[in-house]
Parts: C-alpha cells; structure tokens; sequence
C-alpha cells in the first residue's frame, strides 16, 4: 500500500509520573521467589526492562487519552474543527460500550461530523488505526484524523502479582506463562495525520504493508475482557514459542516491506520496532539484517506498553533527535494473533509534544541470554 498525500503532523505523549522498577516488582513477588528460590534481578536480566510506568489507581484510559490527544493537536498546524476521523486503538478501554473514542472526542472538541469509534488488534491497534486514517486521506473523504491511545498496566501487574503469590502449586516451568505480563507497561499516545497541503513540511507516510499468521493465535491471550480502570486480567503467555512464531512473522513482512517500498535495507536511517525486550529486539533485528545502533528503544524505561509502545518510542526518537530530517524511518510492528504491520516513513518535521524526560534514561538495551529453569 503506497502513499503520496498523507502527512505525520504531529504526535502527543503522555506517560505516568509512577515508576516501578523490576526490583520493585520482585519485591513485591518475594513470597513467590521464595517459595521457588529464584534469584533477584531475574527479570531485569531475562527481559531487559529495568523500569515501567504505571497510571493512578482508577485512571480511565480516556483521561490519557484526552490529554495526549490535546498535546497532539496543539503542537500541529491545523484546528480541530479539521479533524473528520478519531480512532481509539488501544487494548484498554473505558468500558465495553459505548466507544471510548466517544468520550474523547467529547473531551477534545472535536467536530459532530467527525468519524468516531474504537478499533483493537493487541499491541498494532494505533498502527491499524494510522493506516485506516491514511486511507481516508489519500481518498479525499478526510483531511486530518487523529489516532490514540492508553494502555493501562497497573490492573494486570497487581492481579498477576497477587496470583502468583496465593499459588502454591507453582513451578519453575508452570510459572512461565506469567512472566509476559510483569513487563507490561503504561503509557499514551496521539498521532495525527494531514493532507500533505496542510502540513507541506511534515513527514510523510510513505508505505504500509501487513502479514498475518494467525495458526498462532492462541500463544497470548487473556482470560477476561481487558475493558475499564477495575479490570482484573491474567494474561497466559508461551514466551518463547511466541518469540520464534513473532520473529519469522515479522521478517516474512519486511521482505514484503522492502518490495514494497523499493527500499534496500541500507537506506533504512532508523528502525523502531515493537517494544518487547531485549532478546526479541535483537533476534527480530538479526532477521532482518538491519544494525542494532540504528534502532529506537524505549523498553528498557518503558516495558512493553502495548499498542503504544511504538508509536511512543517513534516520538521519543524524534524529541530526543535520534531520528531527524532526511531519514529514511521503518515502523516495524508485530502483534500476538500474530499479525505484523510495517510502516515507512520519510522523515522532515513532525512536532512532537508530551512529558518526556529532558534526557534520555540510560539502562542496557540487550538481555542476557537467560531462562526461569
């Protein structure tokens, strides 16, 4: 899928000021570690992530949701009366009915003749969500769309915090599964496209390609519907069948990225990739022949934050100038079902807006080779 006309105006971050780090997290696991004789500093080392982000207790997605969104349209160059799409895509939700994307677009002003709804594809939901507002762009329907999104990750830490330590049967093996989710992060984001005519010096979507394997459908999944503040997930994880299943996805999907854009792979500037940890960045880098220094991390202070992860590490890259003008830019996403979506961009100007750290926390980006057994 070819663009010509689509502009990435702006982008808006919002991210929690509470910060657990992976020792917090352990600490809180002690019963369970114990019980097991696990080592401290086990998940630090098995996944890279030192440090998350968690929300306030009750925090409603659309909270985040709106004030990214505000910092998105403000830093752009256009009204928010010009806005004719708004998509919420992340997992977490208000509640099951009506849209979140209904209370959002209440709390940003936006237009009454404005599409307004919800979509949801795991971790690339604000990928699909770019991709459906770039469509109507280059169609003529639309203008300018918004897309946004909050995950929120203190209701699932908390709830697999508490299992684990009330479960005596666990084993080193049966304990497995759970470890995805003590790496989940919070965090939100905005990102909003133009017409090239409205933002005639803004980066331009260029390329979208997707790839789906779903025989692996079932590798993540959670056993409750993750919509609402008081939700109380579990999430069930084969980490490592899901790591090799996602890889060869993902590198399927570049080849096909690379055919579709006409780009060999030394002109891709910089990569951002969806932010597992350490072991799956590296693999997923290696299979797809592009160097480790020219990718965006953000996982180690982050964890992973879901369908935000990569667009906050896209804004990120750019607030911190990893990613500047006249670069070619690779948005490499993947997503349990498992699907992939890989974006490429011809970076200029993109404002980006939100309460990013002055500079950028500094932490090991690559795991030890490490297992629970």
């Amino acid at each position: 899928m070819q663009f010509q006309n689509v502009s990435i105006d702006a982008i808006g971050a919002c991210l929690p000021e509470s910060t657990w780090s992976s020792e917090q997290v352990e600490t809180r696991l002690e019963p369970v570690y114990q019980r097991l004789r696990l080592p401290a500093g086990r998940l630090a080392l098995m996944s890279g992530i030192h440090q998350r982000r968690v929300w306030e207790p009750g925090t409603m997605p659309s909270e985040a949701s709106i004030r990214s969104g505000s910092a998105a349209i403000q830093a752009s160059s256009i009204k928010p009366s010009q806005i004719g799409c708004l998509i919420h895509a992340s997992v977490c939700r208000d509640f099951l009915e009506p849209a979140t994307a209904s209370r959002v677009h209440h709390g940003l002003g936006l237009p009454a003749d404005c599409w307004v709804y919800d979509v949801s594809n795991a971790c690339l939901g604000l990928l699909n969500g770019v991709v459906q507002i770039a469509t109507l762009i280059e169609s003529g329907a639309i203008e300018a769309g918004l897309v946004v999104g909050t995950e929120n990750s203190r209701p699932l830490l908390e709830q697999t915090i508490a299992h684990l330590n009330a479960d005596h049967s666990l084993t080193r093996r049966s304990i497995k599964p759970a470890f995805a989710s003590l790496t989940i992060g919070s965090g939100s984001c905005a990102i909003l496209l133009t017409h090239r005519r409205l933002a005639p010096g803004a980066s331009r979507l260029r390329t979208a390609v997707a790839k789906a394997r779903s025989a692996y459908h079932d590798l993540c999944r959670s056993d409750q519907d993750s919509a609402g503040a008081d939700m109380t997930p579990l999430m069930d994880t084969d980490s490592e069948k899901l790591l090799a299943a996602g890889v060869a996805t993902g590198a399927e999907a570049f080849e096909t990225f690379l055919t579709e854009s006409g780009w060999p792979r030394d002109v891709i500037d910089r990569s951002v990739c969806h932010q597992v940890g350490g072991r799956h960045r590296a693999l997923m880098l290696e299979a797809m022949g592009l160097p480790v220094d020219r990718d965006v991390a953000t996982f180690p202070w982050l964890g992973n934050t879901g369908s935000v992860a990569l667009p906050l590490t896209l804004a990120a890259g750019a607030f911190w100038n990893h990613i500047q003008p006249n670069q070619n830019v690779g948005l490499f996403g993947i997503g349990s079902g498992i699907n992939s979506i890989m974006l490429g961009c011809e970076w200029q100007t993109t404002r980006v807006a939100g309460n990013f750290p002055a500079e950028q926390p500094q932490f090991e980006t690559l795991a030890a080779e490490a297992t629970l057994g």
